[in-house]
């Protein structure tokens, strides 16, 4: 009898093992998607390498405009996403450190958590296009300026931010921005993928043919630059009433002590100084009106209620013939306070005030339900502004202006909002400083940019401490200020009566385009994959 002989039956695989491997890249596919994400973020500010954003998608696009596994698809895209917004947005990290006292070893992975979650429209940027090429080709890389501008816009209305899309990185060029006063920012990323995508069908494909279609793509997206660029140069219809004199005042309140009496009392002159400044080193006879901006401040100025200021500021207005514009905390309906915006006139009384619509979140209101437990708590650290319900216009003598405070110049409703109520001048008072010495300056400079541009207005944007600019209906910016430092600018101001733009008038078209192609596209891989099955059944069958 021969022994018997045990032989060890293969280990099987679990099935969650083997569809985690499937799913992990490779450490090729790591490098490409990481390269590309750090060539744009160097395309932004403070790098500002804008032409990177031309071709800085190619390496990401190779690697994901081809059939991948849904979960190595999403991997992928979710490391671009969480490599380029920690990239462009570890500025955030600022006032946990210098504020909240949180050690920065601590405040610099608790970033890596809301990074994160915004990661996850660049990773359904990466499933849909895999899904596609896998589906329908290598042709299907052609719908991804659509997927992408459909993803920028799902994150807006998700999370309330469209911080750093990809568009923004071309802000200080008025030649490419002008798209814009058709699309808003959103044209110009999908101008901006268009070539991207253009360069890699070249290298994926290596044909003659590719080369030929690519070229057409790249002369179309010229002649679109060209056409908007034409548009912009056209003179606005400026009106032949003598012009406003307007004086921007950058202050440079600091973040930490101002609200101690005695400081309070040094910096509401340091305001009054430099606004005499301005007014006095100019001829009052050459202006109709004269108006004097003050920007958002931690000051907490409260015209209502400070009868104090109320006296300064009347006295001021009334000896120097000029209105005023400043940051007030007005009061609101139940005990509340709005982040408000107060317009003076030459007598001292208030003419208008616009109360900030789009509240920044756990810095003017804190997004919890009062039932979670410590959710008041926070409140009381942070705050907890009233948001207002409507659009003020400013009047100021022949014109009106629409104005909006700080981080409303990242939403682009709200400028279009205001131009579409009549504003034929745009204001934007602001304050980057709680964010110290960071990239966000710029970046926050960038938005406002395109505000002016998508509604062809004269953007005017007053900070406490940087960058104070004039930004003309084209994007480009004059007279901008620099960084923490008190200064003091003085500007002419003319009546714009130009028509609205198709943007002012039609708003996100665009994206909402982009987005139900996007979804038909999505939906046809569905229908596809169905109709192969019910094939396959038909053919087994006997």
């Amino acid at each position: 009898m021969h022994d018997a002989v045990a032989v060890e039956a293969p280990k099987r695989k679990l099935p969650v093992v083997a569809a985690a491997r499937a799913s992990a890249p490779t450490l090729a596919e790591v490098s490409l998607v990481m390269a590309s994400a750090l060539l744009l973020i160097l395309s932004f500010p403070n790098f500002e390498l804008w032409p990177l954003a031309w071709i800085g998608l190619v390496p990401f696009l190779l690697v994901t405009a081809r059939p991948l596994k849904a979960g190595r698809a999403l991997l992928l895209g979710w490391l671009w996403g969480a490599v380029f917004f920690y990239g462009t947005c570890w500025w955030l990290t600022y006032p946990m450190i210098h504020y909240a006292h949180i050690s920065a070893w601590l405040a610099y992975p608790l970033l890596v958590v809301p990074i994160s979650l915004v990661a996850l429209f660049p990773a359904l940027f990466s499933l849909f296009l895999s899904r596609l090429v896998a589906r329908f080709g290598l042709g299907a890389i052609f719908a991804a300026p659509l997927l992408w501008v459909s993803c920028e816009w799902a994150r807006y209305e998700v999370t309330g931010q469209l911080w750093n899309a990809l568009g923004y990185s071309q802000a200080f060029h008025p030649l490419l921005i002008q798209p814009a006063r058709w699309g808003g920012v959103y044209a110009i990323s999908f101008l901006l993928l268009t070539i991207n995508v253009a360069i890699a069908f070249i290298v994926l494909r290596r044909s003659a043919a590719a080369v030929i279609l690519s070229l057409a793509l790249l002369i179309l997206t010229a002649l679109a630059l060209a056409g908007a660029f034409g548009q912009a140069i056209t003179k606005p219809v400026l009106s032949k009433a003598t012009s406003t004199l307007v004086i921007a005042v950058q202050p440079y309140v600091p973040m930490e002590g101002s609200d101690d009496p005695a400081a309070m009392e040094r910096l509401l002159n340091r305001h009054l100084e430099l606004s005499l400044q301005g007014l006095h080193n100019q001829s009052a006879d050459a202006f109709a009106n004269r108006l004097v901006i003050w920007p958002e401040s931690p000051m907490n100025f409260s015209y209502s209620r400070d009868p104090h200021l109320r006296d300064v500021i009347t006295n001021f207005a009334r000896s120097n013939h000029t209105f005023v514009l400043l940051n007030s905390l007005e009061p609101a309906p139940n005990e509340g306070g709005y982040n408000s915006a107060v317009m003076i006139n030459e007598e001292g009384r208030i003419v208008a005030q616009y109360d900030k619509i789009r509240l920044m979140p756990f810095g003017e209101y804190v997004p919890l339900p009062h039932w979670l437990p410590g959710a008041s708590s926070v409140r009381g650290i942070v705050g907890d502004f009233t948001p207002g319900r409507s659009y003020t216009l400013m009047p100021l003598g022949a014109f009106r202006a629409g104005v909006f405070i700080c981080i409303e110049a990242a939403h682009p409703g709200v400028a279009r909002a205001f131009t579409g109520a009549g504003a034929e001048v745009l204001i934007n008072i602001s304050n980057d400083g709680y964010l110290g010495p960071t990239p966000v300056m710029r970046q926050h400079l960038a938005n406002a940019i395109f505000r002016a541009v998508e509604n062809n207005r004269l953007l005017l944007r007053v900070t406490n401490n940087g960058i104070s600019a004039y930004i003309d209906p084209s994007g480009k910016v004059m007279e901008e200020t620099s960084g923490f430092e008190a200064t003091v600018r003085a500007w002419p101001v003319r009546q714009n009566t130009e028509a609205r733009t198709f943007y002012t008038a039609h708003g996100d078209l665009l994206a909402y385009a982009c987005a139900l192609i996007t979804l038909g596209l999505i939906s046809a891989t569905f229908m596809t994959r169905r109709k192969r099955f019910r094939n396959s059944v038909s053919e087994a069958r006997p």
